[in-house]
């Protein structure tokens, strides 16, 4: 088992600016070391992109996975104290990415149209209002979902599709108030993408799961 990425270099004052890694992330890192195999094996990836890498934990453990440094690793955030740690963070664990400040994928679009080999995103998932999610504090900002805790999400799921190169996969954290079921059903109706829980795990009284997406080849 890998050990969770070292973060000593981030501050008590960082994570009022910066979400701290919780019982998603880890869930997150969890589901990415059990398909280590089928990811390098099957996926083989060349580009791995992550939406709203906050501390840049996520990435900086599946380039920690991936070992020979040959995949480019990229991650977003739109918030630039999040792209700033998410840099310290791959440095000091030996890892090399870069990070791009923005809203979800804007700007990558359409230089990487079809090229993401493994999508990551733990989105702002809790349930709240709509003018939660466009609040000007980051750190709401980061866990605020809106309806259903579904606005950022829904406007993530046909980006994947733009993204997601032809044996690509797409990882995406989900709580049972977001209605994973009705998630899937439509990133098959839309986009014809195969799908399964990949790991799941009950937080208090919250159960996250992490949804795994991949076109259908048939």
């Amino acid at each position: 088992m890998l050990p969770t990425p070292n973060l000593d270099h981030i501050t008590s004052n960082d994570y009022e600016n910066v979400y701290e890694p919780a019982e998603d992330t880890f869930l997150f890192l969890d589901a990415l070391e059990n398909d280590i195999e089928f990811l390098k094996n099957d996926v083989n990836p060349c580009i791995c992109l992550e939406i709203g890498s906050g501390t840049g934990c996520v990435s900086t453990f599946l380039g920690q996975l991936l070992g020979d440094g040959s995949t480019l690793l990229l991650c977003t955030d739109i918030n630039p104290f999040a792209t700033a740690i998410t840099v310290k963070t791959a440095i000091r664990n030996s890892i090399h990415l870069d990070a791009i400040t923005t809203n979800l994928t804007s700007g990558l679009l359409p230089r990487l149209y079809h090229k993401v080999d493994i999508l990551c995103f733990n989105p702002p998932y809790v349930v709240t209002s709509s003018e939660d999610v466009n609040s000007k504090n980051f750190i709401e900002r980061a866990w605020a979902g809106g309806i259903y805790g579904r606005e950022v999400i829904d406007r993530m799921l046909p980006l994947a599709n733009d993204l997601l190169s032809s044996n690509g996969v797409f990882y995406l954290l989900v709580i049972s108030d977001n209605k994973p079921d009705e998630i899937c059903e439509r990133m098959w109706r839309d986009y014809k993408f195969q799908f399964k829980i990949s790991a799941s795990r009950l937080a208090g009284r919250e159960k996250q799961f992490i949804l795994k997406f991949w076109r259908n080849q048939t």
